[in-house]
């Protein structure tokens, strides 16, 4: 079998990738996504006004905490030294949307975009599960790589490409 999915070896099977060669170097990547809600769901998230409590704060903690159990979650993921994370939160109101940004870092030997897409889905997993009460209806959308740095690929942005 002959692809260019590094994720299986020559006979089509499965196998986590040997990263043992490559050079270490610093990583870095950016996701992005947003949720779309009912407008009085959004403003109980704006004023503070949920009662579960700081929506976008647990939402924040949620994203960097999945950041450092992706490997548990993605089956061919390799375990990874994060050096940072940050979620950012921006409100649309005119289209009743939290848009999430997570970036993170590493100083290693393969790259961290799984872990950033993974924060960003949980991030916003998170605000669902805690606005599902009172909106069921709402829309997570637009998960997607935004950035990314290091490596022999080297950079790559959405913009761009």
């Amino acid at each position: 079998m002959s692809s260019n999915l590094t994720h299986f070896d020559k006979s089509g099977q499965a196998h986590m990738v040997d990263v043992g060669a490559k050079s270490i170097t610093q990583r870095k990547a950016t996701a992005g996504g947003y949720i779309e809600m009912q407008a009085s769901t959004l403003s109980l998230i704006e004023q503070g006004d949920h009662k579960k409590g700081d929506v976008l704060g647990i939402a924040r903690i949620a994203g960097i905490m999945a950041t450092k159990r992706t490997a548990d979650l993605i089956p061919l993921c390799h375990p990874l030294a994060l050096t940072h994370v940050s979620v950012d939160f921006e409100i649309d109101p005119e289209k009743c949307r939290v848009i999430c940004r997570l970036t993170a870092k590493t100083n290693g030997q393969t790259g961290i975009e799984m872990e950033a897409l993974t924060g960003v889905q949980v991030a916003l997993l998170t605000i669902y599960d805690m606005c599902k009460a009172v909106d069921r209806g709402m829309l997570i959308g637009d998960v997607r790589l935004l950035h990314k740095s290091g490596g022999k690929s080297g950079e790559w942005n959405l913009e761009k490409n």
